[in-house]
């Protein structure tokens, strides 16, 4: 009878570590680390357009705020950043159709991990940008990707 209980008991045990190595509860978010675009600042800085997720990246912003072109993002990066809270960098840009204008706000975590340490770049690697915007409206105008 010892044995069995022994026997069920180190089942348990088995089920246990395996249920642990398949669902970590220190496992970070997925997301695509791989490179959309990529533009160095004036400063030097190499910022990386990750494809990213839903909450941070390409997949983020280019569906939610309708920002479809890698040169939109690269404009504004092509410069220095316009307001800097530790490695959180702002960077600002205008698209100028005609008459028509709009400031694009460029968001970049210029650190291996974002501030809420969700997510990880990897060794000697960037985050890059967050998220991009048209200031005051929640979707980019279509003419901003032309």
């Amino acid at each position: 009878m010892k044995k069995i209980a022994t026997l069920a008991g180190a089942a348990v045990g088995i089920a246990s570590l395996l249920v642990g190595l398949a669902t970590p509860a220190h496992a970070d978010p997925y997301w695509n680390k791989s490179k959309k675009c990529e533009q160095k600042d004036w400063d030097g800085r190499v910022v990386p357009t990750r494809f990213g997720n839903g909450e941070l990246g390409w997949n983020h912003f280019s569906g939610k705020h309708n920002i479809k072109k890698c040169k939109v993002v690269n404009g504004p990066l092509n410069g220095k950043p316009d307001k800097v809270s530790g490695a959180r960098l702002e960077y600002w840009g205008y698209a100028i159709n005609g008459g028509r204008q709009v400031k694009i706000v460029v968001v970049v975590q210029y650190a291996q991990r974002t501030a809420d340490r969700r997510y990880n770049a990897g060794t000697g690697q960037k985050i890059g940008v967050i998220t991009a915007y048209c200031q005051g409206m929640n979707k980019c105008p279509n003419w901003v990707n032309e």
